[in-house]
């Protein structure tokens, strides 16, 4: 008998890319809002030079070009690293679009950020960082934050103030876990299949714990080590669901000619001659079994209408809250 296989094996169309970032941050700024002598999440002076660094990065090894959604924490701090990585070039009055991010946000002295040839960009609350008593972790006003990123889509942030966040409460780390299982339940509900999410260090500490149970320890150990500023890494995310948005578009398995497979270039003239004379006797398709069809619609329109449908969705790997690692 054989062994049970080491690796997993998924369809393609359950599967998504996720490249994930630690927002930028200032050490000082972050400092001085730990004191409670800043006000709101702190918006960096400047955005880095780590910033720029992997900015380049993306661009050289292919990411930006395959990206299709930046989700972001609407923490000013996170939104000015998601459209300094992934944002267009510098924007100028002649672009008909309006600009990710303006020009000196946050008393920077960075120039206006173009929203053309680059992936939409979107906030959620779910992905915001470990809210504790500091006022670095309390978002502005989502008013003032359109002001700052007139391209970013907001819509999904249901109050314009911060009725989250609590003075003199610390998040707890069970209520994080459970705000990336709701997050990355909402991804994979997402069409696209490639995206970026750039959130903070107590939440991507808190949501990758839960993965790796099974994997051998230097796997799991490169999951769940601790991000560093600024820093991105890529996994894939898969869900083993019957429930799935995407359209199976690399699979084909229909009117496939029953021929002999060619076993090497000798037998291939010989394949090719089958081929051609199977293709001449079957020149209509099968047709359909109207009864199954029909029968197939119908059980599909009733699992669409069902209540469960409405269940969330199964993450890969994903451990129980009580699991030890």
């Amino acid at each position: 008998m054989f062994e049970t296989p080491d690796s997993s094996l998924y369809p393609l169309h359950c599967c998504k890319t996720l490249h994930m970032v630690r927002a930028f941050y200032d050490r000082t700024k972050l400092a001085q809002a730990s004191k409670c002598e800043c006000k709101f999440d702190m918006l960096s002076s400047v955005l880095g030079s780590k910033v720029d660094i992997l900015r380049k990065q993306v661009a050289i090894i292919g990411i930006a070009s395959r990206v299709e959604l930046v989700v972001t924490s609407p923490l000013t701090r996170a939104m000015q690293t998601a459209v300094g990585v992934f944002g267009g070039g510098d924007y100028n009055d002649s672009d008909s679009s309006p600009p990710l991010m303006v020009a000196g946000a946050g008393k920077s002295d960075r120039a206006a950020i173009s929203s053309s040839k680059c992936p939409p960009f979107l906030t959620m609350e779910l992905c915001r960082e470990h809210m504790g008593p500091h006022s670095c972790e309390q978002r502005k006003s989502i008013s003032e934050c359109q002001t700052l990123f007139p391209a970013i889509d907001f819509s999904l942030v249901e109050t314009d103030e911060d009725v989250l966040w609590k003075p003199n409460t610390r998040e707890k780390e069970y209520d994080i876990a459970a705000c990336g299982v709701a997050f990355l339940n909402w991804l994979l509900t997402r069409m696209e299949k490639e995206i970026v999410v750039v959130s903070h260090k107590g939440f991507l500490k808190h949501t990758m714990a839960l993965f790796g149970k099974d994997c051998h320890p230097l796997v799991r150990n490169e999951i769940r080590k601790e991000f560093k500023n600024c820093e991105l890494r890529s996994f894939v995310v898969s869900h083993r669901s019957a429930i799935g948005t995407s359209v199976l578009v690399t699979n084909f398995s229909r009117y496939i000619p029953p021929v002999p497979d060619v076993p090497n270039h000798d037998d291939g003239e010989k394949n090719m001659e089958n081929e051609q004379t199977y293709l001449q006797n079957n020149q209509n398709p099968p047709k359909k079994n109207k009864n199954k069809t029909k029968r197939r619609n119908t059980l599909a329109g009733r699992r669409l209408t069902s209540d469960e449908s409405q269940r969330p969705l199964e993450i890969f790997q994903l451990c129980n809250a009580d699991a030890q690692p």
